[in-house]
């Protein structure tokens, strides 16, 4: 038996339409869609052609069926209004990545989830209330990543060709997930898991608020998680000049444009000096990048753990792909390229450094 589900969601992570598909593989529209509805399979021959267009091997359509994950259900970050192929390529991919989870889950034991439901706050006060219950006081965060990461919350990268969407989240099965792109500048990137983590906590696996209102919200928690009001307020000056915020800025790690908001939205800047300041910033280009940022963007602690570890028992990532089956580039792309490390000389797999490691276990 073929899986129906499965033709449609990897036509959707190549980005085609059912007319596209139909004539790369010549076989009529009609056909192609009764085989995305399972009204009939696919001969063998047909199915291999499939296969070969949809860059998926045979056995992927063989699986079991499964669910792509609903539209409503998710919240998109994205800078501009989303074309429905890349939301549902991305959408497709990051279901095939549940399926990587799965695997890691039935091997290794993870953090559990740690999100309170924080609906009923306003974001200021819920991220404040967050920081307080995960014990961080006003402390800049050094890594946002691992610190989600070591509350239970599982963390995948987005492949390159999805470059219109930033980020997006959603729960499953009471368990929190988050997709990021791994175009942005690292700063952006940090504030796209914490605009995310906003999403998670006040708007929950239900998702009753959609749209500008949802995504207004998340950004002022985001803004707030990352830069608490009473440690703005003491490390810096009102009415900061601009050469003050690129300095200061690198004390939370966020970009420049983010902390003039914050201060303006705290009353540190006032509208004059708000407007003054992003028009000096935008003519050195901070809208864009960010002089002397960061060096390199966050990546998944617990992702780099679960392959080393595995690499330690002698299983590969193309192993892994296999058993997923997908392609070792597939697989790649939801786990930042990760590449694992091996000690010169003495072929032994070396974790990453890190300040704070989430929890990981072998189930036995």
């Amino acid at each position: 038996m073929v899986s129906s589900s499965r033709i449609t969601i990897a036509r959707k992570r190549r980005g085609l339409t059912l007319a596209d598909l139909s004539e790369r593989v010549g076989v009529s529209l009609q056909s192609l869609s009764n085989y995305e509805t399972g009204r009939t399979d696919p001969t063998n021959e047909t199915l291999a052609r499939i296969s070969a267009t949809l860059d998926f091997p045979e056995t992927f359509f063989r699986k079991s069926e499964v669910d792509l994950l609903p539209l409503d259900a998710v919240s998109f970050r994205a800078r501009s209004k989303l074309a429905a192929a890349p939301r549902d390529a991305a959408l497709a991919a990051s279901t095939l990545a549940l399926e990587l989870n799965e695997w890691i889950e039935s091997r290794y034991k993870l953090p559990a989830a740690q999100l309170p439901t924080l609906g009923r706050l306003d974001p200021e006060s819920a991220a404040d209330v967050l920081r307080a219950r995960w014990g961080l006081g006003d402390a800049p965060i050094s890594n946002m990543v691992h610190l989600v990461e070591s509350r239970g919350v599982r963390v995948f990268s987005l492949p390159p060709e999805f470059s219109d969407v930033d980020a997006f989240s959603f729960w499953r099965n009471g368990t929190p997930f988050i997709f990021l792109s791994t175009l942005k500048s690292p700063e952006r990137g940090r504030f796209d898991v914490a605009h995310e983590l906003g999403h998670l906590v006040l708007h929950g696996e239900e998702r009753g608020l959609h749209g500008p209102p949802a995504e207004k919200e998340a950004n002022a928690f985001a803004s707030a998680f990352l830069m608490p009001q009473d440690s703005v307020r003491s490390l810096i000056p009102d009415s900061p000049l601009p050469s003050q915020i690129v300095e200061a800025k690198k004390i939370w790690k966020v970009a420049a444009m983010a902390l003039t908001y914050r201060l303006h939205d705290l009353g540190m800047l006032s509208d004059w000096h708000y407007r003054k300041a992003c028009i000096e910033l935008s003519k050195k280009g901070y809208r864009s990048r960010e002089h002397r940022g960061l060096p390199t963007r966050e990546k998944s602690q617990l992702l780099e753990k679960v392959f080393s570890m595995a690499h330690g028992r002698g299983i590969t990532t193309r192993q892994v792909a296999d058993e997923l089956d997908v392609s070792a580039q597939e697989l790649n792309s939801w786990i930042f390229g990760l590449v694992v490390t091996v000690r010169a000389g003495s072929g032994r797999v070396v974790p990453p450094v890190a300040a704070s490691r989430p929890r990981l276990s072998i189930v036995r």
